[in-house]
Formats: structure tokens, C-alpha cells, sequence
């Protein structure tokens, strides 16, 4: 048995904390921890929806992504401070806004577009997909109060959604990696998949040698594992 820094089982997720409405201002909010890593995450909406859905009768969803500068060991510049796009924010944020578009009925939105804002408070690994897990505690608290004023009619979210990384490390498979693991590991692999059990989204790579289609599989069931214990905490808060 394979026994990581900390005492962690080589397949087992970090404790994840949740604090669901942490703010006021925010129609939804959820604060979230996995050990070392801290995310803050937002729902706000408007009444409006991007050029290409007008006249359509959908709604929109969409997630903004950042690493606050205090966030990192050096500090993180802020976005929007340098000439150049930060392009792994970018992509991470058009990750977590596929991966909750895929358990929502945008028709049901109608002309209202959702915003998801993903601020990572303490960075330690697992950062992108521990967003998509914080995004859906502060989506559902949002769509809670929204159906509570009148502002949709029926709920949008179709099924429960997880994230977790996985991947290999001095050849050994670990679940849900710390920023060292992630740092040193040979194969890198992040599964998002919704209460179901279908995928949503897989991003896997090979960092240093290619993989058999065996250690793909092998690697996915041990993601599966930990996402379907993220899934069952989101069921101790939420009813669908």
C-alpha cells in the first residue's frame, strides 16, 4: 500500500471542505477546500445573453478563472497587469465552463446568462478541478434562491458533476495530486464525469513517456472512485 506525505493512501482524495453561501453579495457562493487548496467560488447572473444566442430562447453559462497573487510561492501577477494573456487561465476557464454547461438545460435559462467566478485563494494542486466541484456547490445555491424569487421557473441543473486529477508518480498511480505529485508526475490526467457516471471531460497527458491504453483505463477507475466520493457529499447538500 502506497502511503503518501500526509498518511493519504495512494487512492485516496484530500478531505474536501465546503462552506456553501459563504458570501452576501453573491447569489451563490461556496468556499472550498482539499487540504492546502483554497478556491472561492461565485454565481451572479444577468438578463442577457451573448450575441450568438439572441433570438434563440437559451440561456448561457459561463466561468472566469484566476490565481490571486498570494495564491502562489512566488506571487502571482495579477491578470490583466501584463502585456500578455495568461493562457493557462484561459483554457482552465473554458474547462469549468464546458464541464458545468454539460449538466444544464440552458433552454430553461431562457434569456439569462449565468456567471461562474473561480478565485483561487491558496494554490496546492488540483486547482482546475476543484473548481468545477466548488462551481457546482455555488451553482446550486444560486439556482436555489433563483427558483425561490421567481427568476426561473424550473431547476436547470440536469445531474450531479465532479472533477478530480489522477496520475502516475515515480510509476505509481495517486488519486487527487498535491502540486509536488503533480510537479514530478510522469502521466497527468484530469476526468470530469456528472452523478451518472457519463463523461463530461478528459484531459490526459504523458509528461514524460507515453501510456497503454491499460494504464489509461486503470488510471480513469481510480478517478471514477474518487469522483463518485465527491458526489455523494454534493447529495448531503443538494437534492436534484
Amino acid at each position: 500500500m502506497v502511503i503518501r506525505k500526509g498518511g493519504r493512501k495512494y487512492d485516496e482524495i484530500r478531505k474536501i471542505e465546503v462552506n456553501v453561501g459563504y458570501l452576501e453579495n453573491s447569489l451563490g457562493s461556496c468556499l472550498i477546500k482539499a487540504e492546502k487548496t483554497i478556491i472561492l467560488c461565485t454565481v451572479n447572473y444577468e438578463r442577457k445573453v451573448p450575441s450568438f444566442l439572441l433570438g434563440k430562447n437559451s440561456g448561457w453559462l459561463t466561468a472566469e478563472y484566476s490565481l490571486l497573487p498570494g495564491s502562489t510561492s512566488p506571487r502571482t501577477p495579477r491578470e490583466g497587469t501584463g502585456l500578455r494573456i495568461n493562457s493557462r487561465a484561459h483554457e482552465i476557464k473554458r474547462f469549468i465552463g464546458r464541464s458545468l454547461r454539460a449538466i444544464v438545460d440552458l433552454s430553461i435559462l431562457k434569456e439569462i446568462t449565468i456567471f461562474i467566478d473561480c478565485d483561487v485563494l491558496q494554490a496546492d494542486g488540483g486547482t482546475r478541478t476543484l473548481s468545477v466541484t466548488g462551481s457546482f456547490f455555488a451553482l446550486m445555491d444560486a439556482v436555489n434562491k433563483m427558483l425561490n424569487m421567481r427568476i426561473i421557473e424550473k431547476n436547470p441543473v440536469l445531474d450531479y458533476l465532479g472533477a478530480i486529477s489522477v496520475g502516475i508518480v515515480n510509476g505509481r498511480m495517486l488519486l487527487d495530486l498535491n502540486y509536488e505529485e503533480d510537479f514530478n508526475a510522469e502521466v497527468d490526467m484530469n476526468v470530469v464525469l456528472t452523478g451518472g457516471g457519463k463523461i463530461v471531460e478528459i484531459q490526459a497527458t504523458a509528461e514524460k513517456v507515453p501510456f497503454s491504453l491499460e494504464t489509461f483505463s486503470n488510471l480513469f477507475q481510480l478517478a471514477k472512485k474518487g469522483i463518485e466520493e465527491i458526489i455523494a457529499l454534493e447529495k448531503q447538500y443538494f437534492t436534484l
